[in-house]
């Protein structure tokens, strides 16, 4: 289906930050799939343990145990906010399970959400969205959605189930949220009985140099959302419950056939082993002040923390189409005026001398 404007280019192998097309043609890549291929394409500790996996059992269902995804499940308890894990296909699926749980939480109660946020695309989780130009093709919405300016207030009472916020959002723009209003969030909910969600899809699993970005903020939330680069290029998602409401989802209320099954489970792991490491965070921050400051130096407004950048521009899709065919360098916009960088956290300091220096190159004939 049409659902994808597409760039007129095929890639056929990745290996690390590098992507060669169809015609052999190799690309500079700081997209990483959106944020997807953590670890860059093919890394060898991830290759290796999907095809161990794949060669032992690929899929029994969640009506039985497994051991990668049991191992996967209580590593994300341990190392962000404790309680149970539910294992699922992608990031959507995370918050339709965050919504399902708030709302068996608190029975008919709604929903915050931020101006500019961006939490998927099934039915739920468009409604949190609020995207005018996303959510007016499939009204009517879920119902219950209050939105809230990004600087707040937050319209939260008695009545809010949950609030749902991404500490940095991505799709928006790369508009980190102040910790501040985080902060405010945490009281409100607190003062409510409401649930504070974090959506860190796109933010975490280190991609702004601590393993998930409300750690920056000292702002911890009930419930967290995770995918994206969990699975380092496979398809895999998470939704963390805090202890207080790890049993408020029951036997039979929510379920997924293929929900962190072996294989993906096992690629998930083997992220994690490299990527919750003090060492390795500490270079994605260095890499990710590089980065900004190269372009700083081309004179761009930059915005975003670690690897999750983004620099203003007067036609981001026109910017990041010329990159992509001209220099060989792959991003994307967000919008009209934003061009987003997400590259590989493995990606070298040459790496990104180079990507600037593409960049530069694209922008001369504007600036001229």
């Amino acid at each position: 289906m049409d659902t994808y404007v597409r760039n007129p280019v095929q890639f056929v192998r990745g290996e690390g930050t590098r992507l060669w097309d169809d015609e052999g043609t190799e690309y500079l890549d700081f997209l990483a799939g959106i944020s997807v291929a953590q670890l860059g394409h093919c890394h060898p500790r991830v290759v290796e343990a999907v095809r161990e996996q794949a060669a032992l059992l690929m899929h029994v269902s969640n009506l039985f145990h497994t051991e990668p995804g049991g191992r996967l499940a209580a590593r994300l308890s341990e190392r962000s906010i404790g309680g149970k894990v539910f294992l699922c296909n992608s990031g959507a699926e995370a918050i339709e399970c965050a919504i399902k749980l708030a709302r068996r939480h608190r029975r008919g109660g709604e929903f915050v959400v931020l101006e500019g946020g961006f939490h998927g695309r099934t039915m739920g989780a468009l409604s949190a969205t609020p995207q005018e130009t996303k959510q007016a093709p499939f009204a009517p919405l879920v119902p219950g959605f209050r939105v809230a300016p990004r600087g707040g207030p937050l319209p939260v009472d008695e009545r809010t189930a949950a609030v749902i916020i991404e500490p940095i959002q991505g799709e928006g723009g790369i508009h980190p949220i102040d910790p501040e209003l985080l902060a405010a969030a945490r009281e409100a909910c607190d003062a409510t009985g409401a649930l504070l969600v974090f959506d860190e899809i796109q933010c975490g699993m280190g991609r702004t140099g601590t393993l998930w970005a409300w750690q920056q903020a000292g702002v911890a939330p009930d419930v967290m959302t995770t995918a994206k680069g969990l699975g380092g290029g496979l398809p895999i998602g998470a939704c963390v419950a805090s202890e207080p409401y790890s049993g408020v989802l029951q036997a039979g209320d929510h379920g997924s056939t293929f929900g962190g099954g072996p294989v993906v489970a096992a690629a998930a792991n083997a992220v994690l082993d490299t990527i919750d490491d003090d060492a390795f965070l500490a270079a994605v921050a260095a890499k990710g002040a590089r980065l900004a400051a190269g372009l700083r130096d081309l004179g761009l407004e930059v915005r975003g923390r670690g690897l999750m950048l983004a620099f203003a521009c007067d036609d981001g899709p026109a910017l990041a189409r010329d990159l992509l065919l001209e220099q060989r360098l792959v991003v994307n916009a967000t919008g009209p005026d934003t061009v987003r960088l997400l590259p590989p956290l493995t990606v070298s300091e040459d790496e990104i001398d180079e990507a600037v220096r593409r960049i530069g190159a694209a922008l001369a004939p504007v600036q001229i």
